[in-house]
């Protein structure tokens, strides 16, 4: 055959499976077909990663896909994991919920790009990577694939019985939440090449409980390698920012104990979260002998009304528990130790997370006593709590400035420094942009999530977003892909953002006028909170 023929030939095979065709891909499992981009690039949702965690894997590890024959339409996304809304189990929501999506800037693919993978917030008790606010699409044009996954919540995905550790090869139970973020990132590892990505270079990031979780995947030997870089929004390895309403009812004194760093690790020992589940199965009516097997039977519905009992919601640090496999040791004291997974780290908060209610300065006194002991006294002192100070414009009262100090703010900086410490590569930020039309209320927990998904007209009152909004979006999308790209947030006409270190404690500050660099973020009172860290840590 003429070899101008042959050329001809091959051009339109290549043609023929290129822009003009559907997504189709072969994955683990099967052949999948997305939905190809109005701007280029594709899209594929609902993509399973694990088989369906029903009957039997109920409270087991993420068993591998089952495959399928044909071509799997990934056009929409799946179900939201099993959860409560409003007090009941929220429409739509199922176990069978352990699906993916994939977002690729360019179909067909013709070079690998970094990898951003994404874990919703929600206290790991509710959420679902389908929300509107987390398309993929506008960070993916900035030239990474983003990737999103569902985990199991709530008790589905976070409890612990003395019987499923008998039944565990490794002795362990709890975490499955936890273990499906594993597997869906080990899915990424082995299929994201297909989709153009890079499994070398995989950024994970998240908020309120995602950054949690991002955060505790660092000292999990089972995730190590899966991941290359973290960023973590509102959430850190020391403090429980979404448990019900911590935070929020932090300052009565019978409350005091769980509402500050009274331990600096507040994840749950095995044993402590076994006693636990016993007492959930007994609520469920389930014999004292063989309650696995009665359990694996409940509805989700009836195992979601006890979930809904604040004495009876997944524990402390949201579910986490140390159990020996999943987690060998505490996350905060591995981090404390310097033995986390070394990688370079972008970690921050907003300036105003939570706004508790209305308290008196006596109890405010009493929290600060039950958390700080014998640092209490300079920390009224510091906080001015007697000297009916005015609101600050930025940080709100005296008791809000508490309880996102040592909630959120603090916390980053005592993890960045342990990071710093162990000779990592860390980056802090402070995000204070209220939303159009609530700015009394401050930049609150959130605030900066529509901003990293460049999804402005998702939130409520999109359309009053100014032009600065849109900067300030356009800003953090580049210094989070830079991040991603190359770990190093800098580039282009950005202002500089400085590394962190434990002297100058460098950082960059998301404000009304953009993007500013600054040091030493509320130095005094974070100060006070490592201090106490360090305290605790010597008892």
């Amino acid at each position: 055959m003429h070899h101008s023929l042959v050329s001809l030939i091959v051009f339109g095979a290549v043609f023929a499976s290129g822009a003009g065709a559907e997504p189709i891909v072969t994955i683990t499992g099967g052949k999948i077909r997305g939905v190809t981009l109005d701007k280029g690039g594709a899209v594929f949702k609902g993509v399973p990663y694990a088989d369906a965690p029903l009957g039997d894997l109920r409270w087991k590890p993420p068993a591998p896909v089952k495959t399928w024959n044909g071509v799997r339409d990934a056009t929409a996304f799946g179900s939201p994991c099993a959860q409560n809304s409003g007090g009941r189990m929220l429409e739509n929501s199922k176990e069978d919920c352990l699906f993916l999506n994939v977002w690729s800037p360019e179909w067909p693919a013709k070079s690998r790009r970094p990898v951003m993978f994404w874990i919703h917030g929600g206290g790991n008790f509710g959420g679902s990577s389908s929300n509107p606010g987390f398309d993929g699409e506008s960070l993916a044009r900035r030239g990474v694939v983003v990737v999103s996954a569902n985990y199991r919540l709530t008790l589905f995905g976070f409890f612990a019985h003395p019987e499923l550790t008998r039944e565990s090869a490794h002795r362990a139970s709890g975490n499955y939440g936890l273990m499906d973020q594993i597997a869906a990132l080990k899915w990424v590892r082995d299929n994201i090449a297909k989709f153009g990505g890079d499994p070398a270079n995989v950024t994970i990031f998240g908020q309120s409980a995602g950054a949690v979780d991002a955060n505790v995947l660092m000292t999990s030997p089972l995730a190590k390698g899966l991941f290359h870089k973290v960023i973590a929004e509102s959430g850190t390895v020391t403090r429980n920012p979404d448990a019900g309403t911590m935070g929020m009812t932090a300052l009565a004194p019978s409350m005091a104990v769980k509402a500050g760093p009274v331990t600096y690790s507040d994840a749950a020992g095995l044993s402590e979260a076994e006693k636990k589940g016993i007492e959930i199965a007994a609520r469920l009516n389930a014999p004292t002998d063989g309650a696995l097997n009665f359990l694996r039977n409940v509805p989700a519905p009836e195992i979601l009304k006890i979930a809904a009992m604040p004495q009876m919601a997944i524990g402390p640090a949201n579910g986490v528990i140390v159990d020996g496999w999943v987690f060998p040791k505490s996350p905060a004291e591995v981090f404390a130790s310097g033995q986390h997974q070394h990688l370079p780290l972008l970690i921050g908060n907003n300036s105003r997370e939570r706004t508790p209610p209305r308290t008196s300065a006596e109890d405010l006194t009493k929290a600060m006593q039950a958390m700080y002991g014998p640092l209490a006294q300079g920390t009224v002192s510091l906080y001015n709590v007697n000297g009916n100070s005015p609101a600050d414009p930025l940080y709100g009262e005296t008791a809000t400035q508490w309880v996102v100090d040592t909630m959120y703010r603090c916390p980053v900086v005592a993890q960045l420094i342990w990071h710093a410490g162990a000779g990592n590569v860390g980056y802090e930020y402070q995000f204070d942009r209220a939303a159009p039309g609530r700015e009394p209320a401050g930049a609150v927990h959130g605030a900066e999530v529509p901003y990293v998904f460049g999804a402005l007209s998702a939130g409520r009152g999109g359309s009053a977003y100014a032009d600065i909004d849109h900067e300030l979006s356009s800003a953090i999308q580049q210094y989070w892909t830079n991040f991603a790209k190359t770990a190093n947030p800098n580039g282009g006409d950005l202002p500089q953002w400085p590394r962190f270190d434990a002297a100058a404690r460098g950082y960059i500050e998301f404000t009304d006028n953009g993007p500013i660099a600054r040091e030493g973020l509320r130095r005094p009172f974070c100060d006070l909170y490592v201090e106490n860290v360090k305290r605790l840590r010597a008892q």
